[in-house]
């Protein structure tokens, strides 16, 4: 197993409280691409994805990535016309 597929913690923000949360540096990457394609923080894509989620935080984030891969809107979540592929394909 290479060092990315370890998860990393990290500390956010949500809806003004502070908690943490563990992906592995691939999910982080995208996310990070994702929330400067929307024009928004990380903190804000996440508190997004929290809202929709039915899930935990950890699996919902890396639904979400995975289905804007793949060219959906992540969790049913509405993005700005041409944000819904990967960074660079809009």
């Amino acid at each position: 197993m290479t060092g990315g597929a370890r998860p990393r913690k990290r500390s956010i923000t949500i809806a003004g409280h502070r908690t943490s949360l563990s992906l592995e540096q691939a999910f982080w990457d995208m996310l990070a691409a994702f929330a400067r394609e929307d024009g928004v923080s990380i903190n804000r894509l996440l508190t997004e994805i929290d809202e929709a989620r039915e899930t935990n935080l950890s699996s919902a984030a890396r639904v979400y990535v995975v289905e804007r891969l793949r060219g959906g809107a992540g969790l049913g979540l509405t993005r700005s016309a041409g944000s819904s592929g990967p960074p660079g394909s809009g």
